[in-house]
């Protein structure tokens, strides 16, 4: 794979993790708790494992043979990516405890899968933008680079969700305008490179046209 694709991926994905929201919210539940943070992150995971892998198994396919389906997917994804950006920088969200969670290993597997794997908005993310940082000049299948992505978002949200979940404790009593310091960065940064992915597909549009 393109490093460059990568390292622009692995950005991307470090700014949407590190945005509060449902995940965050599990992420803290669990922390609140003894025990629990393992099998709420690690459902989770799994949820984000299964959308990669039917984006992977999909899409590839139709990208490989039809081109400006990619165009019109990073469009979508970019035009995403601004809404988001722009609702998290105007309102920044600061995550709560949840409640009333059963404390069982299976229960907080369960619906850690439920929160990230039947979540509309994250399979419409992933379908949008994990595409778009793939190449056809490489010697991965489309699908296999998809997958590849896939797996490095896996592990930005497994290593942010946990340090979320472990901590969570110190940061609502004693930090609690941490969530909306990073919320606001993490706003900037998706607008920041929403706008720089229209403007590639406007040159790529220009140079062919």
């Amino acid at each position: 794979m393109e490093m460059g694709l990568l390292g622009a991926f692995w950005a991307l994905s470090i700014s949407l993790v590190l945005t509060p929201g449902a995940d965050w919210a599990y992420a803290i539940s669990a922390g609140m708790r003894d025990r629990t943070v393992v099998p709420a992150v690690g459902g989770m995971l799994l949820g984000y494992l299964v959308i990669t892998l039917v984006v992977a198994a999909g899409v590839g396919a139709i990208v490989a043979s039809v081109p400006l389906i990619l165009t019109g997917l990073t469009l979508i994804g970019a035009g995403y990516l601004f809404y988001l950006g722009l609702r998290v920088l105007l309102n920044p969200p600061v995550p709560k405890v949840g409640h009333g969670q059963e404390s069982t290993w299976s229960g907080w597997l369960f619906r850690g899968f439920g929160i990230s794997g039947v979540n509309p908005k994250a399979l419409l993310l992933f379908l949008a933008l994990l595409p778009q940082f793939t190449s056809q000049t490489t010697t991965w299948p489309i699908s296999g680079q998809i997958t590849a992505l896939g797996l490095v978002h896996i592990v930005n949200c497994g290593v942010i969700y946990s340090i979320v979940g472990l901590g969570s404790r110190f940061v609502l009593r004693t930090r609690p305008r941490v969530a909306r310091l990073v919320s606001q960065a993490s706003g900037a940064a998706m607008i920041t490179i929403a706008l720089l992915l229209i403007l590639d597909q406007a040159l790529i549009l220009t140079t062919t046209v």
